[in-house]
């Protein structure tokens, strides 16, 4: 690891007096500085499902384009969770700004360089180096709310924060259509989000901190005098030798029965969100008659609806489940079903319809996306909840969305049209309700180390 990514040493407690003055002040603080950064993220994370309609138009087929998404979505995965692994060890506040740095960079070359998008290789490339840099996001803002936040506040700190995405991502098409208003140019959708992005990620790093050992204060279970069952102070001797990548995976993440089953489980969930999100797009141009335009304000508006489900999802599940996630997962995804169904036999020229469908996914699927990532944190001791982070992501992106959602989603497009991809996305959604309600019954109690 580089010198300057590495975590700080523990420093010695400030006096009692201003801790929690500080701590409050601390706390808002990271919390804007990965809820920002991580709408920045998105900020140039999913601006190729937008540009489709243009590289379709430049000659390329839907199913060249579903296997230059699905580098940027192996690429993602595993760097989620190698990315994630190394974000337990490191600095949050050089790492997350850094990875958005780099992303937006390549977002930028990408829209620039004429030959980035006239050539299928060079396309997944470009989508692959993007990836990776992207998976430097989500593990360090995981890893920031463990360490934050304790567990009996953090499915609804969590799904406040998991809004910055949808965030970001309504913001991204919106930020997309300015850049092409300004430069007249639609390349403008990769380059002038990008630009956006740099300054996002300079915001970042002044706001935020690593754990709160590190600036002198005590752990938040020892603040908040919340300790979960089972709780254990990591020793000093520990704390000082480190832990490293492979004790992470052999004692926190291998044996876990549960964490691999909900990771399963994100493969599907994830699965349905890119399925829909990457294709609708060209779903609505060609099929339901939408402008451009008119898609792009259906794409954000899919992301919007999101806000209000991610934070009523965190609600229940903290405050009438007591911090079970998977019961609401499983309400979520059966409601995800029903709209889903309404979206494929609504017939052309009923508008309205189709977006309220849309809407409706937007709001339910970004439910289960949070409380799996919720539960992954849960499942695993401090020390381990980037690379836990890491694993349903890794899940999430690699299997779920890059082979599922992009390569074989394009394929069935192409070859058995709209019908064949809304019974694959029906499927998806009734095998993600059988593997989360594998863990419904089982306690989410772990040991917790600081």
């Amino acid at each position: 690891m580089l010198k300057f990514l590495k975590a700080p040493p523990h420093k010695s407690l400030i006096a009692s007096k201003k801790i929690d003055s500080t701590y409050k002040k601390l706390r808002l603080q990271v919390f804007l500085g990965i809820f920002i950064g991580y709408a920045g993220y998105y900020f140039i994370r999913k601006n190729f499902a937008l540009a489709i309609p243009d590289l379709i138009k430049e000659g390329f087929t839907k199913t060249e384009l579903g296997l230059a998404l699905s580098f940027l979505a192996i690429s993602y995965g595993l760097s989620k969770f190698v990315m994630g692994n190394v974000s337990d060890r490191s600095n949050v506040r050089y790492f997350m700004p850094l990875g958005l740095f780099l992303s937006a960079i390549t977002m930028i070359f990408m829209g620039v360089m004429p030959i980035a998008t006239s050539s299928l290789l060079i396309m997944s490339i470009l989508l692959f180096v993007n990836g990776w840099f992207q998976g430097m996001g989500w593990p360090p803002s995981g890893r920031t709310m463990v360490y934050w936040f304790s567990i009996k506040e953090r499915g609804t700190k969590m799904s406040i924060w998991n809004v910055a995405h949808n965030i970001g991502g309504a913001l991204m098409p919106l930020l997309a259509i300015l850049g092409v208003e300004l430069f007249n140019d639609w390349h403008a959708k990769f380059y002038f989000p990008g630009m956006v992005a740099i300054i996002v990620a300079i915001i970042i790093f002044i706001l935020l901190r690593d754990r709160p050992k590190s600036v002198g204060l005590p752990s938040i279970e020892a603040w908040k005098n919340n300790y979960p069952k089972n709780y254990k102070e990591k020793a000093i001797e520990n704390e000082k030798k480190g832990i490293s990548a492979m004790e992470i995976f052999t004692k926190h993440i291998l044996p876990n029965k549960l964490l691999w089953s909900i990771a399963f489980a994100n493969a599907f969930v994830y699965l349905v969100r890119y399925g829909i999100q990457d294709w609708a797009p060209a779903y609505l141009i060609e099929v339901k008659g939408f402008t451009e335009q008119a898609s792009s304000w259906a794409y954000s508006a899919y992301e919007i609806a999101a806000i209000p489900g991610t934070l009523l999802s965190g609600w229940l599940s903290d405050k009438v489940f007591r911090g079970k996630r998977a019961p609401v997962s499983i309400i979520y995804m059966a409601l995800i079903v029903v709209a889903i169904f309404i979206y494929w036999h609504n017939p052309v020229g009923h508008p309205i319809i189709d977006n309220i469908c849309l809407i409706s996914i937007g709001f339910l699927i970004y439910g289960p996306v949070m409380l799996i990532g919720v539960q992954a944190l849960d499942l695993v001791d401090k020390e381990a909840a980037g690379t836990a982070a890491g694993l349903t992501g890794l899940f999430g992106y690699f299997l779920g969305t890059s082979i599922l959602a992009n390569i074989l989603g394009g394929y069935i497009i192409e070859n058995y049209e709209w019908n064949g991809y809304f019974i694959l996305m029906i499927t998806a959604s009734i095998i993600a309700i059988i593997l989360i309600a594998l863990t419904i019954q089982k306690p989410n109690n772990k040991k917790v180390n600081t």
